[in-house]
């Protein structure tokens, strides 16, 4: 599959990633693939790329204040929640509508960048070792790339080790 430019209308989340990815200076576009990228899978098939230099968003909720948790990883890890909840504290699900309400952005399009609320971020370090990552840009169908350097200055986010070994 090959995805399309984005000479079409931007969805209106993804319209507000790309106005901040512009203030930022970002100069790689956002792509808007023709099949759905929701799975770091589905993504890499669509861009043709290695699944582990998708950097998927996956949002835990934290029990204590119920601050959102997202974690950014490499497509190909699998995330061990106990090591995410050594660092940040106890962790439960996040649904649909507290991953909407806590970041602005439907589950399968969460960028890690311009949520409507403070949350924390963590970078699994594993991304680290590629040169160019894509992320979800606000919408399932919708990425953009950028250098693991550029995630971590973007989101000011500390790099762990997240991935659950197996």
């Amino acid at each position: 599959m090959n995805p399309v430019s984005v000479d079409q209308t931007l969805p209106e989340s993804t319209l507000r990633v790309a106005s901040l990815l512009a203030n930022l200076r970002h100069d790689q576009p956002i792509i808007m693939l023709n099949a759905s990228g929701k799975t770091a899978a589905e993504a890499a098939s669509g861009l043709g790329c290695n699944v582990a230099e998708i950097a998927k968003s996956i949002v835990f909720r934290r029990l204590a204040d119920n601050v959102a948790v997202m974690v950014v990883a490499s497509g190909i890890n699998r995330v061990d929640v106990e090591k995410v909840a050594a660092i940040v504290g106890t962790l439960g699900k996040a649904d649909a509508q507290f991953v909407r309400e806590k970041t602005g952005y439907a589950i399968g399009g969460v960028c890690p960048i311009g949520h409507t609320e403070k949350n924390l971020i963590l970078i699994d370090r594993d991304l680290l070792q590629y040169t160019k990552v894509w992320v979800a840009a606000g919408h399932p169908h919708a990425v953009f790339s950028l250098s693991p350097q550029q995630l971590i200055a973007m989101t000011e986010a500390p790099v762990v080790d997240v991935a659950l070994l197996s």
